[in-house]
């Protein structure tokens, strides 16, 4: 195992944990301690994925992340976001679509190399089948859709837990704000017309999970 990860941070005691921890793994970390300095970096390097922080200074995470995704450069680069920050459903439904997964700090070490895990794996299978299906001749909008369907709905199910666990929904008694619930059902809706979506494009894609 070789991926390159790139470590996005401005805490340089969090920084030098996780490089400690990804190159016992088997990654080659490479550390940055902020957006300027990870997006001067991605000039002339480019990593197999980035561990982006949201609450940096002065650049924060949410920006770094749109000026990567603007860059023809870096857009196509996996980004993992990571913060202690509680992620609002404003934030959610306005980056979704450019992250692969969210991880909270306190980082716990098994469940930041699972997430790590399942982008690559993802990618991967995602990768695998859309090669077998332009191979079968399927229609490139039927198979982009997909492959976008495949990534939004693993997201959106990682931020819905994200968003429910930051409104404390499993605290009996407890109220959530208006808005937040009303985020949350919007997010539920959309996963099920995702996966209602998916399941119809998986017939047509080869050796597709979802089929």
């Amino acid at each position: 195992m070789d991926d390159t990860i790139l470590i996005v941070d401005d805490s340089p005691y969090i920084v030098d944990g996780l490089v400690a921890l990804l190159k016992r793994k088997g990654f080659n970390p490479i550390a940055t301690h902020g957006g300027d300095e990870a997006l001067a970096l991605l000039a002339t390097t480019k990593p197999d994925l980035i561990l982006l922080d949201i609450m940096m200074e002065p650049m924060d995470g949410w920006e770094t992340l749109d000026r990567l995704k603007a860059s023809p450069g870096t857009r196509e680069i996996p980004v993992l976001m990571f913060s202690a920050k509680k992620i609002t459903p404003e934030e959610a439904q306005q980056h979704a679509i450019n992250i692969e997964d969210f991880v909270s700090k306190p980082v716990n070490p098994a469940q930041l190399l699972d997430a790590i895990q399942r982008v690559f794996t993802r990618r991967s299978d995602v990768k695998a089948e859309t090669k077998g299906a332009e191979a079968a001749g399927v229609e490139s909008g039927i198979i982009d859709e997909y492959a976008a369907l495949r990534k939004s709905i693993e997201v959106d199910r990682n931020l819905l837990c994200v968003l429910k666990k930051a409104c404390d929904m499993s605290n009996v008694g407890r109220e959530a704000p208006a808005e937040d619930l009303a985020a949350i059902k919007n997010l539920e809706e959309k996963i099920l017309a995702d996966e209602i979506r998916l399941k119809e494009l998986s017939g047509k894609i080869p050796n597709s999970p979802a089929a």
